[in-house]
């Protein structure tokens, strides 16, 4: 496959839940994401997320798709499971509540987008601002009015995935998010107002 962007249209979204669980399980492969994350990594404080590294953090978020949780989306092109964002109400992440790099910055309600996985010859395309308007999309739905983002600065041109598992900034600019505070230089908070202020 070329480095050239993918067509919009051609890739289709839904929502990780019970009918998608598979798709989630093929997309994250046999380390579950990165290091055996499965996306538990925002939603548990750092002791509970390395006690349960693996298994545990795919049985804890297994628990939360069949309870129906808001967990985020799946991207797929030709029916293969190509990319994943999370998106959730901030206060789903107590790893977010705890940052003072990415504390709150009003007492407005807000989703947050914590996370996303891109399959390696998807990467570099156009799909994580693909992705990241439909999770802001997938929130709308669930009455959202604010959705954030706190994407890492690149310190260069080919960094490694692993470091841009919360997102770059141009992908979430490309998706009308705009910067709505910085207190570290490589950190900001990026906001998109789905209703206006």
């Amino acid at each position: 496959m070329t480095m050239e962007a993918i067509n919009p249209k051609s890739v289709k979204f839904r929502p990780l839940d019970n009918s998608t669980w598979k798709d989630f399980e093929k997309l994250m492969g046999e380390k579950g994401g990165c290091g055996g994350c499965w996306c538990m990594s925002w939603r548990v404080v750092p002791k509970v997320f390395r006690a349960q590294s693996g298994g545990g953090n795919k049985k804890a978020i297994r628990k939360l798709v069949r309870a129906g949780e808001p967990i985020g989306v799946i991207g797929y092109f030709k029916n293969d499971p190509i990319g994943w964002c999370a998106v959730a109400p901030r206060e789903k992440y107590p790893r977010l509540e705890n940052s003072k790099v990415l504390a709150p910055i009003d007492d407005k309600p807000v989703w947050s987008v914590s996370c996303l996985l891109i399959k390696k010859e998807y990467r570099r395309k156009g799909v994580s601002s693909l992705i990241i308007r439909a999770a802001v999309d997938y929130a709308k739905k669930m009455k959202a009015q604010i959705v954030e983002g706190y994407p890492s600065v690149p310190y260069a041109e080919n960094i490694p995935a692993a470091f841009a598992w919360t997102g770059i900034p141009s992908a979430f600019e490309k998706a009308g998010f705009a910067e709505a505070a910085r207190r570290s230089k490589s950190r900001p908070i990026m906001r998109v107002y789905l209703k206006k202020k």
